[in-house]
């Protein structure tokens, strides 16, 4: 893909950030740092790596986005919207009553939703027959799945993680968001996951670790050809990213999302992104 330059997408993620904090606010509910911590891995899939189309969302062509962890809908919706999949005015419908964006994603009701997400620990199964499917219909596409690394502690992703590697599925690129939070605390504290490189390594996969804010070296790991196996990479991020006050903090310790915390996060993205554009 790779439509714009690294500058113009740290501007496009920083908007998308502001999207997801005003989406939120307005619905006076979500799943707030969780969904800041995927927003740069997000906006490169979209901008740098996937092949897709807003046009034709449906093409058979196309490279395939599964969000896993469907609670962090709010950064792919506003992704989706700004890159012209529907209406940005969609955003502030967020969680309402038979509004296309819902708490979770859903097919087909929304435009640029390969699959839908509920339970943690399916989307790496799905990608799977999606990939299969792929294959036999020889098309080059891949498809991306999108984790948490609460989520890794499900049986089901290291089921899907076997059969990936026993079929060669070298057209899937499993992305674990490392960002040691998960809804009741800190990872490691609920139950550890380390070594997660050498546990898929172990599976058969091709592993390999960035930092998940690092717009460059995303695009760099994530574009890269590699044959034969599929490939896990380990994104480290920080919940709440590009709100400081947010930063660290489990969905249960982030203040109550009144107007004033809203408001309070919205001027640090515009004092962001006014400091970028000075740079």
């Amino acid at each position: 893909m790779n439509i714009i330059n690294e500058e113009e997408l740290r501007i496009k993620a920083n908007n998308v950030r502001k999207d997801v904090v005003r989406m939120v606010g307005i619905a006076r509910s979500g799943h707030l740092v969780s969904s800041l911590s995927i927003v740069d891995i997000l906006s490169v899939l979209y901008w740098k790596v996937m092949k897709v189309s807003p046009q034709e969302p449906r093409m058979d062509s196309r490279d395939r986005f599964i969000l896993s962890k469907g609670h962090g809908c709010p950064a792919l919706y506003a992704v989706l919207a700004q890159r012209g999949f529907f209406s940005r005015e969609e955003l502030w419908n967020y969680r309402r009553l038979g509004a296309m964006l819902q708490g979770h994603p859903e097919t087909p009701r929304t435009p640029g939703i390969d699959a839908p997400s509920g339970s943690l620990g399916m989307g790496l199964g799905v990608g799977n027959g999606m990939a299969l499917y792929l294959k036999r219909e020889q098309l080059p596409s891949r498809v991306f799945c999108l984790v948490g690394d609460g989520e890794v502690q499900e049986g089901s992703v290291w089921e899907s993680a076997m059969t990936s590697s026993h079929f060669g599925l070298d057209n899937v690129v499993l992305i674990i968001d490392r960002n040691m939070r998960q809804s009741e605390g800190i990872t490691s504290e609920i139950r550890e996951v380390e070594p997660l490189e050498d546990k898929f390594r172990s599976f058969g996969w091709e592993t390999t670790s960035v930092d998940g804010h690092d717009l460059k070296a995303l695009t760099d790991v994530l574009d890269m050809l590699h044959g034969g196996r599929p490939l896990a990479v380990v994104a480290r991020t920080v919940p709440g990213k590009g709100v400081s006050f947010m930063e660290k903090e489990s969905e249960k310790e982030l203040p109550h999302l009144s107007r004033s915390v809203i408001d309070k996060a919205l001027r640090e993205l515009n004092a962001r992104e006014e400091k970028d554009g000075d740079a």
